[in-house]
This record gives structure tokens, sequence and C-alpha cells, in this order.
């Protein structure tokens, strides 16, 4: 830390100390080699972050109103396609002097990260249960598919799954789906790639989930959509730091053309 300020190790310290004293807790687990942020510490440097954010937007002001800076976005792994990738660059391409920087995980990673004010903008999956506070604006649709032989056949209430490992949304709200008819959750093959999980499904170990959205076109050789009665579909909720100052255009902008995309029931 000291070799990225003007300042000595023994007082980048000393300035430390200062600061846990200042606020009556500490922010370094100093057990740990190399020390780590404690819960607290981690706290502090997002709202730390912010406040640095609103000086640089009080300086902005004064220079016109072209938005500039960082925005940090988060986006869910299933909403990671091309077209939800197009539609974000071509949105913050029309400001020129605003750097993206663009990061997938699971909701439940995203919405936790947005929480402690890591991400300014986040694209989350939520089945229903979630109480991120964020605004719905689409809906994901999933679809079941299977080898097309097995699909030929019927029986496929019996079939083993072909899913990505927890905490996937499509996964848990599959899990949810069967409870509410009784079912139990058999997994065959637990799988982060997707073309993977095709080829596996393609290959009869399976059935495997996949956005309608991403299906409406021609579907995969040797893969059919299949009916299980089920109803999978997950909200699709964007959350937005209240601290985004003139990146609100740039926000506005990304989420207007994501929309576009998603699109709502």
């Amino acid at each position: 830390m000291s070799q990225r300020l003007p300042l000595t190790q023994p007082a980048v310290t000393r300035q430390i100390q200062r600061l846990e004293e200042m606020l009556g807790t500490e922010l370094l687990d100093r057990r740990l080699k190399p020390s780590r942020l404690t819960p607290a510490g981690v706290e502090v440097l997002a709202r730390g972050k912010d406040i640095l954010a609103a000086v640089d937007a009080l300086k902005s002001f004064t220079k016109g109103n072209e938005p500039e800076g960082l925005l940090r976005l988060g986006l869910a792994h299933g909403l990671c396609d091309k077209a939800v990738a197009g539609a974000i660059a071509g949105a913050v391409a029309r400001f020129p002097k605003v750097s993206l920087r663009l990061k997938s995980g699971w909701s439940v990673e995203l919405a936790d990260q947005h929480r402690r004010g890591q991400l300014d903008l986040g694209f989350i999956l939520d089945g229903g249960t979630s109480k991120s506070g964020g605004g719905v604006v689409g809906t994901e649709p999933l679809g079941i598919i299977a080898s097309e032989t097995i699909g030929q056949q019927g029986g496929i209430k019996t079939m083993p799954w072909v899913l990505s490992p927890e905490p996937c949304d499509a996964r848990q709200r599959l899990v949810a789906a069967l409870a509410e008819s009784g079912r139990r959750l058999t997994v065959g093959a637990e799988i982060q790639d997707s073309a993977l999980q095709i080829e596996w499904v393609r290959r009869g170990h399976g059935l495997g989930l996949f956005p309608k959205r991403l299906l409406q076109g021609e579907l995969p050789e040797g893969v059919a959509l299949v009916d299980a009665g089920l109803d999978l579909s997950l909200r699709i909720v964007v959350l937005r730091s209240p601290h985004l100052h003139l990146l609100s255009k740039v926000a506005d902008a990304v989420i207007e053309a994501v929309t576009a995309i998603v699109g709502t029931d």
C-alpha cells in the first residue's frame, strides 16, 4: 500500500490506526499475514469509494455535464450473451469519457457486492423470493431441453438434470418449481460451461435448462424443447447505486438498452 502512496509504511499504519480510533472499529484483521480487511473494513472501503466518487462528481460539475469516470457493472451469468453484451457496449460507447468495468457472477454474489458499494449497476436474475430491492425490467423464461430421442419417447419426469453448480440462478428456480409439484431434484451432472451442458444433454445424460430467449432461433443439433409442466421464469432485476451522480445518464442508457433486449411480459 505504501508503494502506491507518497508515504512510508509506518506513516500508512498510523493513518489506518487513527481512522480505526475515529470510527471505533478494526478495519484490518492483523492476525492474518498479510493483513486483510475485516467486514467493517470492506464496508468502510466501499463507502470511501462513494465519497471519492461524490468529490469527483462535484469537480466535474464545474467542468460541464458530460459523464466521465468508471462505471462498475455486474451481470448475472444467465444474461451473459451476445445480445445483452452488445446492448451494453453500444450504450456505454455513447459516453467517450466513461470506462466500463464489467463483472459476471451469480445473482446472490452480485447483489451482495451491490449492497457493499462495490458495484454501481447490476442486472441479476430472481426467481421471486429475493429481497434485493431492485426494479424489474423483464423476465427470462427458461426452456427445458433434452436429447431428441428421449424427447420423442416421453417419460422425462424421471430423468436427472444437467445443471450449473450452486448458486446457479436457474437451478434455484428449478428446485423451487419441482418442490411446488411435489418432486425432488436429481442431478446427473454439474457443468459450468453452457456448451458442455448442451453436449451432455444431446448425448442423453439428462435434462437441461436454457433461456427461451436464446432458443427462438434454430435449436442445437440433436436437442429438443420438452414440456415438464413446470413454471420456470426468472425476473430480471436491475440494481443501481444512489451515488451515481453524472454517471446516472450512463446507467439510464444501459438500462434502456438492456430492457430493449430482454423485454417485459
